[in-house]
């Protein structure tokens, strides 16, 4: 069972939905979240790695580095791969409140994960 608060991680273009594809983030919302409430800690810039059809794989271990200390990282989409490598950090990935409102979802997740369900 995590210990609460949660830091959690949001790819978003403007702070109101989960609207960001992981490759394409240039910078991370970071939340502290609860049971009961969500404050926004901070937003982190990160280079982004995808650029079209190929990507800058110079810039993942920044992005790593980024969020290692959160949780959870919320997405609109993340491929295979950098799921992957987000897991093997430690950091589940979590794609299932695409484009759903940041602070409604993170706190359903916190109940969700405090009530023992696993997600992403």
């Amino acid at each position: 069972m995590p210990e609460f608060p949660l830091k959690l991680a949001v790819a978003t273009k403007d702070n109101i939905s989960i609207n960001e594809h992981f490759g394409h983030a240039k910078q991370f919302s970071v939340y502290s979240v609860s049971e009961t409430g969500c404050e926004l800690l901070e937003t982190r810039e990160v280079a982004n790695y995808c650029l079209g059809q190929h990507a800058d794989e110079s810039a993942m271990p920044g992005i790593l580095e980024t969020i290692k200390d959160c949780y959870a990282v919320f997405v609109a989409r993340i491929g295979d791969g950098p799921t992957a490598k987000v897991h093997a950090i430690g950091v589940r990935a979590v794609s299932e409140y695409a484009y759903a409102a940041v602070e409604e979802s993170l706190l359903n997740y916190a109940k969700r994960t405090a009530a023992g369900e696993e997600i992403g």
